[in-house]
């Protein structure tokens, strides 16, 4: 049986090999060309023996550093609350012309070309039963949908750089909508779709603000076709980055609102009289301080979701990108916007929520080898579980597929490393958000759930530090009191539950590759099989009362059953 402290020790034994074997080889090489006493012969090999074994001594106390750290959590109450498929990605519209310095990285991989028949594919969305989809991008404010009586051909997108942001105007056939509905049916995924907001509207002679009203009629056509053949829908979103901060025309604040509120109107009448009305979701846009909450206090009543955008790593090619993503005070740049965006829901008295509608770390289509790889899980995960606990109901990775940021594999569909921490994040980790806070190692983050379907608690820990070892003990408040706090030790062996063993997934990169589009579980590949098939996500089964060892660039859910606190209760879990 594996144990979390065997898990590592292999790049250990082959260093102490490597050393071993130029020991001996440069023993044979001297005693072998040199003519020299017996005696001097044997101090000779002596000396080398010695010398290789303190090389080997200190080539593993500089790779075998550990550091003791504690995890306080408290159990009394939760501080966040998610969606149950709080995991979130989208698909896009971008051609195979679509490039980025010098790279065309997204292949068949857009909406009206994507296979709908690959088993990988398929398997890989199945498995979360259910993943949110969130259909849209840049390109979705360039496309028109196609109706019963439609007469000019349904045109795809074609590169053209005097053409607003760059393409021509694409269609969307009807048989290409019915064909993708179809599929998200069979595989359970639950779909957001974005409209074009520049429909009907000018951009103005300063060639950045886009004026006048939204021309529904396309969308409304589009939308009473849906409902006609009984597609789901879970949610409509007008417009992609269009309140300045992105990279096509802005619309004003005041303006967009009337817009959504136009679409409020448009999806009640449409949907009047059935069991299930779609959310209403916008702007879908980078947050800014002053254009949100402007657009919310217009909006909020015919708005249920506020989606914004997040790239906080860097642009594909900024040669930094590594450090930045393993340096945890870069990651914490985010956490502003997260709470002001909290901040601006609370003071304006909506009900809305907000989803992290597209976050892809890496903008301009993500960088080969870096956010499709190892690396990027220290990102990716890490804003995940940052964003929960700041109250986002989902957050939808850009992308599933399609560019360099994909879950999967443009080409063969194979899962990317972050697709492994995506589902195992949405198989462990329950709705209750609990407050954590680590003392030890900086470079250490930590977060904590109610478990998900299951008795106890869930971690998610990032080790970023590139040679230390961390053992974690934890700390957990049972109750809300300032004067004698209940603390739960994880050693302590008189919790009746201590005989039940917890689970741990530890995910690293192959070969210690952080570049690797391999991760390994637990120290074993994880691969799709020959039928396309997701392969199961085992644990390891470690003592309770041992402490929980976290390795260099590592991450690792913890499921610890026997830890049990009031913010997990049933009745906590059904009416928060």
């Amino acid at each position: 049986m594996w144990t979390s402290n065997t898990i590592f020790i292999t790049k250990f034994q082959k260093r102490e090999e490597n050393i071993k074997t130029k020991f001996y080889l440069s023993v044979k090489l001297l005693t072998g060309t040199v003519q020299m006493s017996s005696s001097f012969r044997c101090f000779l090999v002596l000396y080398f023996l010695l010398l290789s074994l303190y090389l080997a001594q200190i080539s593993r106390a500089e790779d075998d550093i550990v550091e003791e750290g504690i995890l306080y959590i408290d159990g009394f109450s939760s501080i966040a609350k998610i969606d149950e498929d709080f995991i979130c990605a989208t698909l896009d519209w971008w051609p195979p012309s679509k490039c980025d310095y010098g790279t065309c990285s997204w292949g068949n991989a857009s909406l009206l070309n994507l296979d709908l028949s690959n088993k990988v594919f398929f398997n890989a969305i199945r498995a979360f039963s259910p993943l949110t989809i969130r259909l849209g991008g840049t390109l979705q404010d360039r496309l028109i949908y196609q109706t019963k009586h439609d007469k000019q051909p349904c045109t795809p997108f074609l590169r053209d750089d005097t053409e607003l942001l760059k393409f021509t105007q694409g269609c969307l056939p009807l048989s290409r909508w019915d064909e993708l509905n179809e599929f998200f049916k069979k595989t359970g995924a639950k779909v957001a779709f974005g409209l074009n907001t520049l429909n009907g509207k000018k951009i103005a002679s300063d060639g950045r603000t886009a004026l006048g009203d939204w021309d529904s009629s396309n969308a409304a056509s589009l939308i009473r076709y849906t409902v006609s053949r009984g597609y789901t829908i879970h949610g409509w979103e007008l417009g992609n980055e269009l309140n300045g901060n992105g990279i096509g025309p802005a619309i004003s604040a005041d303006q967009y609102a009337y817009d959504v509120i136009a679409l409020h109107k448009l999806v009640r009448d449409i949907y009047k009289g059935k069991d299930v009305v779609p959310l209403i979701l916008a702007p879908g846009g980078i947050f800014d301080a002053i254009w949100f909450p402007k657009f919310i206090n217009k909006a909020s009543n015919s708005l249920q979701v506020v989606t914004h955008h997040i790239y906080s790593v860097g642009g594909g090619n900024d040669p930094n990108l590594v450090q930045k993503i393993l340096e945890p005070s870069h990651l914490d740049e985010e956490s502003k916007y997260l709470q002001n965006l909290q901040g601006v829901l609370r003071n304006s008295g909506t009900s809305a929520v907000a989803w992290v509608g597209e976050s892809g770390g890496v903008y301009n289509s993500g960088r080969n080898l870096v956010s499709n790889s190892f690396v990027s899980s220290f990102w990716y995960l890490d804003q995940i579980g940052m964003s929960a606990t700041f109250d986002t109901k989902k957050y939808c990775r850009q992308t599933l597929v399609g560019g360099n940021y994909g879950l999967l594999n443009t080409t063969n569909f194979h899962p990317n490393p972050d697709y492994y921490g995506a589902l195992l994040w949405h198989r462990l980790m329950g709705r209750n958000v609990l407050s954590t806070q680590f003392q030890g190692m900086k470079k250490l983050r930590s977060y904590a759930h109610c478990s998900k379907s299951s008795e106890g608690i869930t971690l998610m820990l990032i080790n970023m530090h590139g040679s230390t070892t961390v053992n974690i003990s934890l700390s957990v408040t049972l109750a809300n009191t300032n004067e004698s706090p209940m603390l739960l030790q994880l050693t302590n062996d008189q919790n009746p539950r201590h005989g039940i063993e917890r689970e741990e997934y530890h995910l690293t990169a192959k070969d210690g590759d952080l570049h690797s589009q391999t991760v390994l579980l637990n120290g074993k590949e994880l691969n799709v099989d020959h039928f396309g098939r997701i392969p199961l996500l085992k644990p390891i089964r470690v003592n309770p009362s041992d402490p929980i060892s976290i390795a260099p660039l590592s991450i690792v859910f913890v499921h610890i059953p026997t830890i049990q606190v009031p913010a997990c209760s049933m009745s906590t879990r059904e009416y928060m």
